[in-house]
């Protein structure tokens, strides 16, 4: 992991000598999507505005139910006459100029309550996600010109008050190719939105993470996708847009010596969160099969048995006839009578058969024969 770095290098202007501070315990927190995922769904949930249909829509007619036994249904329909708006359906959901189903009122539950505690992590979590080179690029930061990741410029960058002085500080480092992505990403909103004072969308740029105010939030407001915030109060919603994390970071070095104060770390609490550490990974090595074949767990798991042990299939003896004999060896013999008898009876069965057709045969054939010898005295006869 690239966070697991115990030193990160201050980007100075000029031909300044360079300079390194100790990386924060924060950019090894456990990286939880999950959580990261869960906070910022509801967190965003937090900025609507209530909205609702007007109560009376579709409700403002003169209708009444006709009843039963006029072969239509029971839905009201509008009264009165001489026009064809009498008669009609109205009010119900299915009606022409009714009203929708289950009108929605302004009482929704819009906003929601958050744990702090995870809110805490979530936070961490995208702050170690914005270490790692690989998930900063999966996210669309362009930061192939950047020296290190994380960036962190001199305490001198909090001090500037000129938009042009800014672009030069971020251009030295090779971070203003970002901030040029963003800007040429700006495009029409699909949709009414257009409508609705958001026109424009735009990818999101750098952001600028400042300890002091002293004129950097004016030098970099006006660039297109850059965002700032303190280092107290770094909110989710910027460091994982969109609920994603890897969010490129531009840290100033007093911002970023003062992370092991706010956030602390896994043994040593936080000077501004009381009684708060930082959440711990619930395994240190997530190789399992690493950890499965290792000496120390192998040296204490019992030898593969080689035997193998047949099951036994019980079989039911009133249908089974192997089964029927192993239990009674004496059912071989009644079954074999049994078959001898029926094909005697079979036998028997066919003779009798045999017999009946051939007299039948014969008396046919007598009948006939009578029959013609009538038949051709009659003709001789005429």
């Amino acid at each position: 992991m690239a966070a697991a770095r115990p030193l990160v290098s201050v980007q100075k202007s000029g031909d300044a000598a360079a300079e390194q501070v100790l990386m924060p315990s924060v950019f090894l927190a456990p990286i939880r999507p999950d959580i990261v995922h869960f906070v910022h769904t509801n967190m965003r949930k937090n900025a609507r505005q209530a909205y609702a249909v007007n109560e009376m829509s579709g409700m403002q007619h003169s209708a009444a139910s006709w009843g039963t036994g006029r072969a239509v249904s029971r839905i009201p329909r509008v009264s009165g006459g001489g026009t064809s708006r009498a008669g009609q359906a109205a009010f119900g959901n299915m009606c022409r100029k009714g009203r929708m189903f289950g009108p929605t009122k302004t009482w929704r539950k819009w906003h929601r309550k958050l744990n702090t505690n995870q809110k805490r992590f979530a936070v961490a979590s995208a702050l170690a996600a914005s270490a790692l080179p690989s998930l900063v690029m999966a996210r669309g930061h362009s930061i192939s010109a950047v020296p290190e990741i994380p960036l962190v410029l001199d305490s001198a960058t909090e001090k500037l008050q000129r938009t042009k002085q800014a672009i030069a500080a971020l251009t030295e480092v090779g971070a203003y190719s970002d901030v040029e992505k963003a800007k040429d990403s700006k495009k029409l909103r699909r949709g009414k939105g257009k409508m609705r004072n958001r026109r424009h969308v735009q990818r999101r740029g750098p952001l600028v993470v400042y300890s002091e105010d002293s004129g950097i939030v004016q030098a970099f407001r006006n660039l297109p996708g850059v965002e700032l915030a303190s280092v107290e109060r770094l909110n989710l919603l910027q460091l994982a847009p969109g609920g994603h994390m890897g969010r490129f970071i531009v840290w100033t070095k007093s911002a970023f010596e003062k992370l092991n104060a706010v956030w602390g770390s896994k043994t040593r609490e936080s000077t501004q969160k009381t009684g708060y550490k930082l959440p711990q990974n619930l395994m240190s090595n997530p190789d399992v099969t690493r950890l499965i074949n290792s000496d120390e767990v192998q040296s204490k798991v019992r030898p593969a048995r080689s035997s193998k042990v047949r099951r036994v299939i019980h079989k039911n003896p009133l249908t089974n006839l192997g089964v029927k004999i192993r239990l009674n060896p004496y059912a071989l013999t009644l079954r074999r009578a049994e078959l001898l008898q029926q094909e005697r009876l079979a036998t028997k069965r066919a003779e009798i058969v045999k017999a009946a057709r051939a007299k039948k045969t014969a008396a046919n054939k007598k009948h006939t024969s009578a029959q013609k010898a009538k038949n051709f005295a009659r003709i001789n006869a005429d």
